[in-house]
């Protein structure tokens, strides 16, 4: 075999292979010997048929069989000639093999990018000294009074207001037609005030007491969500069944201990508190990386192969996927497809492999290893966040020794970014203000 590389750019590369004649000659003579054992044709006893026969009637099969094995065999061991970190698998298109002569094939493949030594001591970055507020732990009390609220029907004849659950039965027609989107439904039930129709449909409901019946038209505005009802105008006839009101419960002792195994409303500020810290923690985690990486990336220059960005992007599309599914919906239909994610999340895949790269290089380049203890850290961590008896996570990864490697890489990744801020410089500074929304009264 003969071979010669072709630099395409620095990370794809093309092989042109030669195979010699002779053990084209060799390989298909081997194939015909094989297929002769089993070959039964009429007319001709078992092992008896003359190779004429075979290739007139299986040449094509043979041919592609023995380029096939041709290639595999040529293909790997140029590689390991080369020591090409060869990354997914060669563009090939392979000729048609002929007995007369020899067999040249091209096989174009990626491979990871060499990177120089990364100076990456020295950064200056800034960690911003978040503090939880009064106020962001009444949100969160506010929120779970909110959801924890019970609605109760109204006793008295007011008319139903904003805030208010309603039932009522409704339909909906455009020129004397139904529109399937609001066939007639008994009891349909909506909150005042937040628009699951519309606006201007919460607006007619208001007003309404129990038992009214009435009709109103509703225009849907050109840029509806609903495609179908975009700029429509829907004639509604609704009856009004019933009016809830929300009550809700008092923020206290009581809400507490309904809420959770809190004995009192200050166990549960303190809670909040905590989960409203290890949210700021890991923000101010996520901005140190935002930075480190803007800053490595800028000043280091390599290219990224195709191969990695698609392996990033098919990542984040599964695992959109995922999260749809676990929602009981599909990307489909929410109007999306697994191509119009690829394409807005294109750079953000390119960006993380640039920074897995990166870390990579710091890995090796500072001989950095995971000694026994720190793997056993980084399994327990994964126990408590998930839940699981450790020795459950440990026989995951005993079964799948891939997927543990993979881990390992993870928590290297993660000594190599405790390295990179070890070694900047760090300025402490406080939280931007929000900017106040500009008035528009006179």
């Amino acid at each position: 075999m003969q071979f010669t590389v072709e630099d395409v750019s620095s990370v794809k590369k093309t092989l042109h292979i030669q195979i010699p004649q002779d053990e084209v000659a060799r390989e298909l003579e081997k194939a015909y010997n094989q297929l002769k054992k089993s070959a039964k044709i009429k007319g001709f006893r078992p092992g008896k048929v003359p190779r004429s026969v075979l290739e007139r009637m299986f040449k094509k099969d043979v041919h592609a069989d023995v380029s096939s094995r041709l290639i595999q065999s040529s293909f790997i061991d140029a590689v390991k000639q080369t020591e090409l970190k060869v990354i997914g698998n060669p563009q090939l298109e392979p000729p048609e093999l002929a007995a007369d002569s020899s067999y040249k094939y091209d096989a174009t493949v990626e491979i990871t990018p060499e990177i120089e030594d990364i100076d990456f001591k020295g950064l200056s970055l800034e960690r911003t000294l978040y503090e939880v507020s009064d106020g962001e732990v009444d949100v969160q009390l506010k929120t779970l009074q909110k959801s924890m609220a019970q609605q109760q029907k109204i006793s008295d004849d007011r008319p139903a207001q904003d805030g208010d659950f309603v039932l009522i039965d409704l339909e909906g027609s455009k020129d004397g037609e139904p529109v399937p989107e609001f066939a007639k439904t008994e009891n349909f039930g909506l909150q005042i005030g937040k628009a699951v129709i519309s606006e201007d449909f919460d607006s007619q409901i208001s007003g309404m007491k129990t038992g009214d019946t009435k009709e109103f038209k509703v225009k849907f505005p050109e840029d509806f969500s609903n495609e179908n009802l975009a700029n429509l105008e829907i004639s509604f006839k609704a009856t009004l069944n019933e009016i809830r009101e929300e009550i809700l419960a008092k923020i206290n002792d009581a809400l507490a201990k309904k809420a959770g195994p809190y004995e009192s409303l200050d166990e549960l500020k303190n809670v909040i508190v905590d989960n409203l810290k290890q949210g700021y923690s890991k923000r101010v985690e996520q901005e140190l990386n935002e930075q480190i990486f803007s800053e490595l990336i800028a000043k280091t220059d390599f290219e990224v192969p195709d191969t990695m960005v698609e392996m990033e992007l098919d990542g984040i599309v599964t695992e959109a996927e995922r999260s749809f599914s676990y929602r009981n919906t599909s990307l489909e239909e929410m109007g999306l497809s697994r191509e119009s994610i690829a394409e807005k999340y294109r750079d953000t895949a390119l960006k993380q492999v640039k920074r897995h790269l990166i870390l990579g290089k710091i890995i090796d380049q500072e001989s950095l290893t995971l000694p026994d203890d720190e793997l056993e850290g980084g399994l327990q961590e994964m126990s408590e966040n998930f839940n699981k008896p450790l020795e459950e996570i440990k026989k995951y990864y005993d079964q799948n020794p891939d997927n543990l490697e993979f881990f390992k890489h993870t928590l290297l990744e993660k000594k190599a970014i405790k390295l990179i801020i070890d070694s900047s410089t760090i300025k402490d500074v406080k939280p931007e203000e929000p900017k106040k929304a500009k008035s528009n009264k006179l």
